[in-house]
């Protein structure tokens, strides 16, 4: 029986083409957890969507996402419009890319995608939340001039996107070593050593990984700009629901004490 199920199991790896090692490979590495206090730090909100505004918004829309409701993170919209406000849009339309669609799909491959809920949809229960994927992607690119764009990624391999933060962060290149197959010896694998910075970025590392922090923040609150508040309204739900529970268990023994 112990043989069935491995040859089951081979079976459907070699049908997906993916042997056990190439599966393993293909998992990439662990995310990186994200600073959640990002989330209840309102200038680190305002640095994010900054920062989406002026690197993600160029060929990212935000459909579902209007300027004004950066109201929510104590923005004005004299604020907005001076600063987060570059296309001609207004206050109340919606976060539209500036790149068109057809282009875009002919240099990229593909349509760039709407970031909207971008956050929400990247959660992996085995390996964290979509702001855990997200923080550690953008901080795992290097250069690979063999891809179209010169760049690649540890988290996405072939990732069609450039890499539009490599300014701040330098340009470095990815250190691969070969080792022993751990499921067959007669073969190797490339298994990543470590990066190797080949010209500095305007932020040290630090400094670099906070600034990315702030624009996961600020797509995380994207995804639910409301999500601060009904987190408050839970939490006086969840009192007040104790509160009425006392209240109730007193009211009860009261009743049936005579009854009794």
């Amino acid at each position: 029986m112990k043989k069935l199920i491995a040859l089951l199991v081979t079976s459907l790896a070699l049908g997906a083409g993916l042997t056990p090692a190439a599966q393993a490979n293909e998992a990439g590495p662990a995310w990186d957890h994200f600073p959640v206090s990002k989330m209840n730090d309102v200038a680190a909100l305002q640095r994010g969507a900054k920062m989406f505004v002026n690197y993600c918004l160029n060929c990212h829309s935000a459909a579902y996402m209007r300027y004004n409701r950066l109201k929510d993170l104590q923005l004005t919209d004299e604020q907005i419009k001076n600063n987060l406000l570059f296309a001609g849009d207004k206050v109340g339309e919606t976060m539209k890319a500036s790149i068109d669609p057809k282009q875009a799909k002919a240099w990229f491959g593909a349509a760039p995608p709407d970031l909207s809920v971008i956050a929400r949809s990247r959660a992996d229960g085995s390996k964290g939340s979509g702001a855990d994927y997200l923080y550690t992607y953008l901080r795992k690119y290097y250069r690979d001039d063999t891809k179209a764009t010169g760049w690649n990624n540890l988290v996405f391999p072939s990732v069609a996107m450039p890499h539009v933060l490599w300014e701040l962060q330098g340009v470095r290149t990815a250190k691969f070593e070969e080792r022993p197959d751990p499921h067959d010896p007669s073969k190797v694998t490339h298994v990543f050593a470590g990066f190797e910075q080949v010209t500095p970025g305007t932020m040290s590392p630090q400094q670099f990984d906070d600034s990315v922090a702030d624009l996961v923040a600020y797509l995380q609150w994207m995804g639910e700009p409301a999500q601060g508040t009904r987190f408050r309204l839970g939490v006086v739900v969840v009192l007040f629901l104790l509160v009425f529970t006392v209240f109730a268990w007193r009211l009860n023994a009261s009743f049936w004490k005579d009854v009794k």
